[in-house]
C-alpha cells in the first residue's frame, strides 16, 4: 500500500511543481479519466502533456493539491483508492486564490512491477435544491 500511496502523493507534489510529463508517467498506457473539467470523459489514451500544461497555464502558478483521508484497498495486482482532495490556486490575471475540495477515486493496476493509474474520477457534489449549482464551498 505504501507504493500506491506514493503514486497518489507524488502526482499531487508534481502538480505543484508544474511537471505534467512526470504526472502522466504515473498512468497506465490506456486509462479512463473523469476529471472536474468538461467533457464528461477525458481522452485517456494520450500521454501527451499538452492538455495538462494548457490547464496549468490558466493559473498564476501551478496549483497546490492536498490529498486527505486517503483510503487504499488492494487485492493482488488491482487496487482502488479514495480521498478528499483540495486544490488551491490563483487564476491567471487574479490576485486572490481559491480553494476547491473534491472527491477522488483512483483505480490502479500493477503493471510490470509498477502501480499505475488505470481509472481516475474526480467530482464535486451539486445542490439538489433545483439550482444544480456545484457545491464548491464544502470542506471535510
Amino acid at each position: 500500500m505504501d507504493e500506491i500511496r506514493d503514486v497518489i502523493l507524488s502526482k499531487a507534489a508534481l502538480l505543484q511543481k508544474g511537471d505534467a510529463k512526470a504526472i502522466l508517467s504515473h498512468y497506465a498506457p490506456a486509462f479512463v479519466e473523469f476529471s472536474l473539467a468538461p467533457p464528461l470523459r477525458q481522452p485517456g489514451n494520450s500521454h501527451d502533456p499538452a492538455r495538462l500544461r494548457a490547464w496549468m497555464a490558466t493559473f498564476e502558478a501551478p496549483p497546490r493539491r492536498e490529498v486527505t483521508q486517503l483510503e487504499i484497498t488492494t487485492d493482488g495486482d488491482v487496487a482502488f483508492a479514495t480521498s478528499l482532495d483540495s486544490m488551491t490556486a490563483i487564476p491567471r490575471g487574479s490576485t486572490e486564490p481559491f480553494t476547491l475540495w473534491f472527491r477522488v477515486t483512483h483505480g490502479l493496476r500493477r503493471i510490470d512491477g509498477r502501480w499505475l493509474v488505470t481509472h481516475e474520477h474526480e467530482s464535486v457534489p451539486f445542490e439538489m435544491d433545483g439550482s444544480f449549482r456545484a457545491s464548491i464551498g464544502l470542506t471535510p
